[in-house]
């Protein structure tokens, strides 16, 4: 699997773990994230991995700021984008069973690391489930 992962200096920590973590698990990962603890703004960050995953160049994007919000507003922004905030397993799972999302929003200052690792996990080994619930993500985008 080949992932896109972007973050602001809130989840640098985090994106190093995430990063790790793929790459022992054999996934290919695009590192458009800061790898610096100076202040930087999420977007810069974030409209390349939303880009990535609009042109299927990955198939899932990560993207992690302090609470999460202004990453997940920004990507989206992105038509072909639905990216889901996430903080427990339960909802990274239901993000992308009911709603196919895309992109997983990670609020570093909201979770551990390792919870971080854990969502990333449940994300992309979580299946979409379509049936009923495609037709309620077919509504979503403003085409």
């Amino acid at each position: 699997m080949k992932l896109a992962i972007g973050n602001d200096h809130a989840g640098v920590a985090y994106k190093n773990s995430i990063v790790q973590y793929l790459k022992e698990k054999g996934h290919q990962v695009v590192n458009f994230g800061s790898d610096t603890p100076d202040s930087v703004d999420y977007p810069d960050f974030v409209h390349p991995v939303a880009e990535a995953v609009e042109a299927k160049e990955v198939d899932f994007g990560i993207i992690i700021c302090g609470s999460g919000n202004g990453a997940n507003i920004t990507a989206n922004k992105h038509q072909e984008v639905r990216s889901a905030l996430c903080w427990i397993k339960v909802i990274a799972h239901f993000a992308r069973a009911h709603n196919n999302a895309n992109v997983l929003s990670i609020p570093a200052r909201y979770t551990a690391k390792e919870q971080a690792v854990e969502l990333v996990d449940e994300f992309i080994n979580t299946p979409f489930e379509g049936g009923r619930h495609q037709r309620r993500v077919a509504k979503i985008a403003c085409k």
